[in-house]
């Protein structure tokens, strides 16, 4: 074994300490605590006392996320990285919601993957149905998606021209920060979520803050048990990956009766291809720990879901996080 070898098999077991200072770092409120002081910057003992750290290990943890490029220092003060500063201070620009999932959530599952891998079962605690009517872990489950989806919004607009669209459809759309999203950049534009009822309330309380109310609106119901709400543009974003196969083939079929002739079909997912590809294929474990039966698929399968069930002119676009989204047509 060579020294690079050593250290490159090093870094990849250690790789989980890293994860884990930047989720602690981001519940301990440390980017937020810098960026509250007088001067932007703290010295150790101000900073230690402001998160609550114990006097042995702060200095350590905090001279850790100078290394990381999270936290600057100079002459023994710290300050957040322009990186930290713009995007994990909590906020009006906070985009650390998919961290707060990660840590109280994908993070002990992920710490059984050894037996979800032997056992097929997932290791997550808790229960869905339990976790969205309590409101704090709601919350932190709708910041999570609203982390996932927005990034994705910008190139979803770019594969598909709305302009001769009119409503739109979101399965699965949380509290409908993608829907509100597409309407702040499509004026012309109508949406309608459809995901399950404890998300009603969030939905309009977001929708007011993105300031798309009366254009958005919330069905509440299941996705198996009630018909999806029609629309010239459906979109299943982050919702066929929790699922087995024949769901899957099942919610493509209801899409297919609720686009509008001429319409069209958006479904986004990790989808791992014939290549192996890092960030798709842990998307897709993250269903083997968090889901009975959900994983990633290749995105030729879904095409031909989508061809079964009647869509044509199915198109491929690579997307942000390891997705990719497939846009499928209805005939007119």
């Amino acid at each position: 074994m060579t020294p690079d070898d050593l250290t490159k098999i090093s870094g990849l077991a250690h790789s989980f300490t890293v994860s884990k200072l930047l989720l602690s770092a981001v519940e301990l409120g440390v980017f937020t605590a810098l960026a509250q002081t007088v001067e932007g910057s703290a010295e150790t003992e101000e900073l230690r006392a402001a998160t609550g750290l114990h006097a042995r290990a702060a200095t350590d943890f905090f001279d850790a996320l100078v290394a990381l490029g999270l936290l600057e220092k100079t002459e023994g003060r710290y300050r957040n990285s322009p990186l930290a500063q713009g995007y994990l201070v909590r906020g009006e620009n906070f985009r650390g919601g998919f961290l707060d999932g990660a840590n109280y959530v994908l993070y002990p599952a992920w710490g059984r993957l050894t037996e979800a891998l032997r056992t097929g079962k997932p290791q997550a605690e808790g229960d869905f149905e339990a976790m969205l009517d309590d409101p704090r872990a709601r919350q932190t489950f709708l910041a999570m998606q609203d982390a996932l989806s927005a990034p994705l919004v910008p190139q979803l607009l770019d594969a598909l021209d709305l302009t001769g669209y009119a409503t739109l459809t979101d399965v699965g759309g949380a509290r409908g920060n993608l829907a509100g999203l597409v309407l702040q950049a499509r004026p012309h534009l109508t949406a309608r979520v459809f995901d399950r009822p404890q998300n009603a309330e969030p939905c309009a309380e977001h929708a007011k803050a993105l300031g798309v109310e009366g254009r958005l609106e919330f069905t509440g119901g299941d996705f198996f048990a009630d018909p999806l709400p029609p629309a010239d543009v459906v979109v299943i974003g982050h919702v066929l990956a929790d699922f087995s196969v024949d769901e899957r083939k099942t919610l493509v079929g209801k899409a297919y009766e609720a686009v509008a002739p001429g319409g069209a079909l958006l479904v986004y997912d990790p989808m791992p291809g014939d290549e192996p590809h890092l960030p798709a294929l842990v998307s897709s474990l993250h269903m083997l720990v968090m889901t009975p039966a959900g994983a990633g698929y290749h995105p030729g399968d879904c095409e031909q879901w989508m061809r079964v069930a009647g869509f044509t002119d199915v198109t491929r676009h690579p997307l942000l996080l390891g997705n990719t989204l497939l846009v499928a047509r209805k005939p007119a």
